[in-house]
């Protein structure tokens, strides 16, 4: 119990020595690691493009169609602007959640990660607001009490479900562990590793996207 407790705490990679000390958390540090691997990929998956693709280069656009798919039935065509960030944000999530087959702690078991991934996702959904309608209509929509309760809720919602979700996962996972340590975590690391962190990281971009596509839709259609 006591070492449970141990690895849910959040802990200080290191701590960079200005201004009486900048703490680095592991869930920053690893971040890092997600990104330089993310675009390292990118570089390998995208050098050397065919026009007619083969290999992994099927594999790749097969990935990037679904996803284009996915939000523009969501979102329909006018919100196609806002793809790049939609996906960017479910492939972070996703390896975010899925670097725990590696070793690492994943970040989003860190509230502070899920807290700025709900918010970044709020404020664009609010963004996209502003670019459709315009500012006026912004302001306007909080003279309903419910677009203002909204603004409060949906990042809660979005944050703690996805903060929930996985640090369940990874305590149950530690239970597995420390119980059966053999053969059984392998079985249970295939749900709540892999399927688990992949549908949290879908609930969260489609929840996202949900409230992108009622910031944008055209007021006729109410």
């Amino acid at each position: 119990m006591d070492n449970m407790m141990e690895e849910l705490a959040a802990k200080t990679a290191f701590t960079i020595p200005i201004f009486g000390g900048i703490p680095i958390a592991d869930s920053c540090v690893v971040t890092w690691i997600i990104m330089a691997v993310v675009v390292l990929l990118s570089m390998i998956f995208t050098h050397k493009l065919k026009k007619v693709p083969t290999g992994s280069q099927c594999i790749l656009e097969g990935v990037m169609d679904w996803l284009d798919n996915f939000f523009t039935d969501i979102l329909g065509h006018k919100g196609k602007k806002y793809l790049p960030f939609l996906e960017t944000l479910i492939i972070y999530i996703a390896f975010a959640n899925l670097i725990g087959l590696f070793g690492f702690v994943p970040p989003t078991k860190d509230i502070n990660v899920t807290a700025a991934l709900a918010g970044v996702a709020i404020i664009f959904v609010q963004a996209a607001f502003v670019i459709e309608k315009g500012p006026l209509k912004w302001l306007k929509s909080f003279l309903n009490p419910i677009n203002l309760l909204d603004l409060i809720t949906r990042p809660l919602s979005l944050c703690m479900r996805l903060f929930g979700n996985v640090l369940g996962a990874f305590v149950v996972m530690e239970l597995v562990k420390g119980l059966c340590p053999i053969g059984v975590p392998v079985i249970a690391s295939a749900y709540f590793d892999i399927f688990d962190g992949l549908l949290q990281a879908y609930v969260f971009v489609f929840l996202t996207s949900l409230y992108m596509a009622e910031a944008i839709e055209d007021e006729e259609q109410h």
